[in-house]
């Protein structure tokens, strides 16, 4: 792919923000991007040099133009592969989806992987240099995720931040009652490490169940698959999630449906959708889905009754916020790592908004991310009503 410096996506009928404050921004139908982050934010009008200047156009012929999706639950393992469902390139399959950046959840996946003190602390360590500056196809993967275990000890946590891992996972280790896992949890979250923790029923051999009150006791940052992963907890537990404590509540594509709608509706009403992200929690049993943030998004869209520019910043804004991202909002300073999106063909919504308030999955007809052009034309989403174009034409043309 040529080095292109100066990016423009201009042409657009509706630009997301991915920042709950304001979904959507108005009046603004073109972004800059120089060097992989966004320069300039406002009209083809305002920003006509810099369009007459930029090494490629990216035309959206009045389409949508939105920050990437974030997967803030993802289970890599090392390099573009899955052994859970052994697929091999799944994230460019997901990149083709929207998403642009993915969170690790724990390489809990990887066969053998060791429980004991030592391996532990390596095995995060490793992914976590593994993707440091491996982008697959184009995508940011934040991994080394520590999965937590009895043994380690603050000292532990400490050598691990120092190192640059600041992921942790409660839920898969060898706790005979996930209470005695408060030490760990209180250490990790002391040296600055960003703790999720299992919620529900037992998703893996070996792991336990992990009810509300455990996750009102533990306080992470995260409670993971809040709606189920894959097993849901009660509805009394659901609204005590959202009522009784103030964690990040993160809602999955590979959990329960039902849990999730009812998870979203109360976070509304109450006033605490700042508290939502969205992930797919896969590849896992459910599968490689290469399409599950654009699908959740439709689903809390259509069926919860969130507006959808809302929902997008759920997948978005929302995760750059509880995880220090400098991507998942379209705003000066950014990473630019960017959507084209439209209502696919032959639905009988407008634009994507509308799609996804219709329940229907967008049609994805440009990726960028850092700047730079990576997909044009999704091989995975139906096609766009819209498409864009590219200016001069690159090499993503032909990935489709």
């Amino acid at each position: 792919m040529p080095d292109i410096r100066r990016l423009v996506v201009t042409g657009a009928g509706t630009v997301l923000s991915g920042d709950l404050a304001e979904p959507v921004l108005p009046g603004v139908d073109t972004v800059v991007c120089r060097d992989g982050t966004i320069a300039a934010v406002g009209t083809a009008t305002g920003l006509a040099a810099q369009i007459a200047a930029a090494d490629q156009v990216l035309d959206a012929h009045g389409s949508t133009v939105a920050p990437g999706l974030v997967d803030s639950h993802c289970h890599v393992a090392f390099g573009d592969y899955t052994p859970r469902q052994q697929a091999v390139g799944f994230l460019g399959s997901y990149l083709h989806g929207g998403v642009t950046t993915a969170i690790s959840a724990g390489e809990v996946h990887v066969p053998g992987r060791p429980r004991d003190r030592e391996g532990v602390k390596a095995m995060a360590v490793a992914a976590q240099r593994c993707f440091r500056d491996f982008r697959p196809s184009g995508m940011r993967v934040y991994a080394g995720c520590v999965l937590l275990e009895p043994e380690l000890t603050e000292s532990d946590f400490a050598d691990l931040a120092e190192r640059g891992v600041r992921l942790a996972k409660f839920g898969f280790g060898r706790y005979a009652d996930p209470m005695d896992g408060v030490p760990q949890l209180r250490w990790a979250r002391r040296h600055g490490l960003v703790v999720t923790c299992h919620a529900g029923g037992a998703s893996v051999p070996g792991s336990a169940s992990v009810t509300a009150e455990h996750v009102l006791a533990l306080d992470p940052d995260v409670c993971g698959h809040a709606n189920g992963g894959p097993t849901a907890l009660p509805d009394a537990d659901v609204d005590r999630l959202v009522l009784d404590s103030g964690v990040v509540l993160q809602i999955v594509q590979a959990g329960n449906l039902r849990a999730a709608v009812r998870l979203a509706r109360l976070a509304s009403d109450t006033g605490n959708l700042h508290r939502l992200v969205l992930g797919s929690d896969t590849p896992s049993g459910v599968g490689v889905i290469p399409l599950a943030l654009l699908k959740t998004v439709a689903e809390l869209s259509s069926l919860a009754g969130l507006d959808p520019a809302v929902t997008w910043a759920l997948a978005t804004g929302n995760c750059a916020t509880v995880w220090g991202l400098p991507a998942g909002r379209l705003r000066v300073g950014a990473v630019a790592d960017l959507l084209v999106l439209d209502a696919p063909v032959g639905s009988a919504a407008r634009d994507a908004l509308g799609a996804l308030a219709a329940g229907d999955l967008p049609g994805v007809s440009a990726v960028v991310t850092a700047g730079a052009l990576r997909v044009l034309g999704s091989r995975n989403t139906p096609r766009a009503t819209r498409a864009a174009t590219a200016s001069p034409p690159t090499i993503a043309t032909a990935d489709r």
